[in-house]
C-alpha cells in the first residue's frame, strides 16, 4: 500500500460523528443539520430538463476535454464575468471540464507536483482538507497559512521564511474562504502572482463560492481577472477551479472546471487523460445550459442574503460572529472550546455544527480553527431561523458569554 495513506487525517465529517455517538439529543425538536456545505435549495428545472434530453448521450465514450460546445460556454462565462478580454479565454487551450471541484483539487497536486525536490504545499489555515490530503499524497509538505480575525480572515503571506518559499511547487488559494467568507482583493491576488514569478510556484485558485456573495455591485474577483488586469492574457501560473455545485444548487452533477495557464492545462490534460474521469454527455448538455444562465444564480443569492439577515439579527447580540462578504458560511466564536460546544448544542438542541478545529492545524504556535463553528447556512430560511433561535436558547440558558 501507499505508505503516504498514513499521513491522511480523518476527514472533518467522521470526527464530528464520533463526537455525536452515544449522545441522544432532546426529544421534540427536529434534527437541523448546519454542519455540511451542501446546496440545499432547489435546482433550475431546466438542468433535469436538459439531462433527460440527452440521455441517449450515454451510448459514447465522453471526450475528457469535454465537449467544444461546453468549453465555449465555459470560456464566455468567464470573460463575463471577469470583464475579461473578448477571445482572451481560448476554449481549446484554457479550459478543461471536470467532475466538480473537489476531484480536480485533488489530482492537480497528483500532477504538478514534483516529489524528488522536497515540496512544498501552501493552504490557508482553516481549509478544505482535500488540498492537505492532495499534498500528502504528492509526496508534499503541507505549509498551512494562518487565517486570523485581525488580517480579516486571509492568509498571513508575510511571514513565510524565504526557504519555505524557495521550496513551495504550488499555492492553494480558496477565496471567497472556506470556512470564513474572506475575499481577497485584487491587489492581493496580483501580489500573489509577483510572488508566483519570483519562486516559481503554481496558484491553484479555489473560486467554488464566486458566485455566492452578499452585495450585487461587488462580485468578488478571481486569479484570472487579476492577471489579465496586469497584461498577462497567457494567465501565466494562474490555474482557476469553478464548480456548479454552489452557483446552481445541483453537488449531484458533479460538474466543474478547470483554466488557466494553457500549459499548464495540457500536462493536466495527459495526467486525466490516465485518470479516466471524462464528464458525461448528459451532464456536459446540462452545464451548457447552467453556465449560460445568471437569473437562477441571482435568485439563489436573494435567498442566502435573507438567511445571512435573518440569522445575524438573532444571534449577534450573544455570539462574535463577523459578516462574511460571500459564501453561505458564518464563522462564529464560541464561548467555550468549539468540541463542547457543538457537542452540547447537538444534545440539548438538536442541532449540528462543525467544530472549528476539525477545518485547521495548529501552526507555528496557533490554531485558527480553535473557539469556532462553522454553520452552513444551506437549509431553508425555516429552517435556519429555527436552528438560530435554537443556538441562542442554547447560550442563554446556559449563561454562555461571549469570550
Amino acid at each position: 500500500m501507499n505508505p503516504d495513506l498514513d499521513k491522511l487525517r480523518p476527514y472533518p465529517f467522521a470526527r464530528l460523528a464520533r463526537l455525536k455517538e452515544g449522545i441522544t439529543p432532546v426529544a421534540g425538536k427536529d434534527h437541523i443539520p448546519l454542519s455540511v456545505g451542501e446546496p440545499r435549495h432547489a435546482p433550475p428545472h431546466f438542468i433535469g430538463q436538459e439531462l433527460l434530453t440527452h440521455l441517449h448521450g450515454l451510448g459514447t465514450y465522453p471526450l475528457t476535454r469535454g465537449s467544444e460546445a461546453l468549453r465555449s460556454s465555459i470560456a464566455d462565462w468567464l470573460t463575463r464575468r471577469y470583464r475579461l478580454t473578448p477571445g482572451a479565454v481560448d476554449a481549446e487551450h484554457h479550459v478543461l471540464p471536470v467532475n466538480g471541484t473537489r476531484e480536480a483539487l485533488f489530482a492537480f497536486a497528483q500532477a504538478v507536483v514534483d516529489r524528488a525536490c522536497r515540496p512544498v504545499v501552501m493552504m490557508p489555515n482553516p481549509f478544505y482538507q482535500i488540498y492537505e490530503g492532495a499534498a500528502l499524497l504528492a509526496g508534499a509538505e503541507p505549509w498551512y497559512l494562518n487565517c486570523s480575525a485581525g488580517r480579516g480572515f486571509l492568509p498571513d503571506f508575510e511571514q513565510v521564511p524565504a526557504e519555505i518559499w524557495q521550496r513551495c511547487q504550488l499555492l492553494y488559494l480558496c477565496s471567497p474562504g472556506n470556512p470564513t467568507g474572506a475575499v481577497a482583493d485584487l491587489e492581493t491576488l496580483q501580489q500573489l502572482i509577483h510572488l508566483a514569478d519570483r519562486h516559481d510556484f503554481i496558484i491553484a485558485s479555489d473560486e467554488c463560492y464566486s458566485e455566492i456573495y452578499l452585495d450585487d455591485r461587488e462580485p468578488p474577483p478571481g486569479l484570472l481577472q487579476a492577471a489579465s488586469a496586469l497584461g498577462r492574457e497567457d494567465f501565466s501560473r494562474c490555474v482557476v477551479f469553478h464548480s456548479l455545485s454552489k452557483r446552481s444548487n445541483v453537488p449531484g452533477l458533479r460538474s466543474g472546471f478547470v483554466a488557466g495557464d494553457a500549459g499548464i492545462l495540457e500536462r493536466f490534460f495527459l495526467y486525466r487523460t490516465y485518470h479516466g474521469c471524462a464528464m458525461s454527455p448528459p451532464v456536459q448538455a446540462a452545464s451548457i445550459k447552467a453556465w449560460g444562465d445568471e437569473e437562477h444564480v441571482k435568485e439563489n443569492r436573494r435567498l442566502y442574503r435573507e438567511k445571512f439577515a435573518a440569522v445575524l439579527e438573532i444571534l449577534e447580540p450573544v455570539m462574535k460572529i463577523p459578516r462574511p462578504r460571500a459564501g453561505f458560511y458564518l464563522w462564529a466564536e464560541t464561548p467555550v472550546e468549539d468540541t463542547r460546544f457543538a457537542r452540547d448544542l447537538f444534545a440539548q438542541q438538536n442541532v449540528t455544527v462543525l467544530p472549528g478545529s476539525y477545518l485547521s492545524r495548529e501552526f507555528q504556535g496557533t490554531d485558527p480553527g480553535r473557539n469556532r463553528v462553522r454553520l452552513a447556512l444551506v437549509a431553508t430560511p425555516e429552517e435556519c431561523i429555527e436552528a438560530a433561535g435554537r443556538i441562542r436558547e442554547f447560550i442563554e440558558t446556559n449563561r454562555l458569554q461571549p469570550a
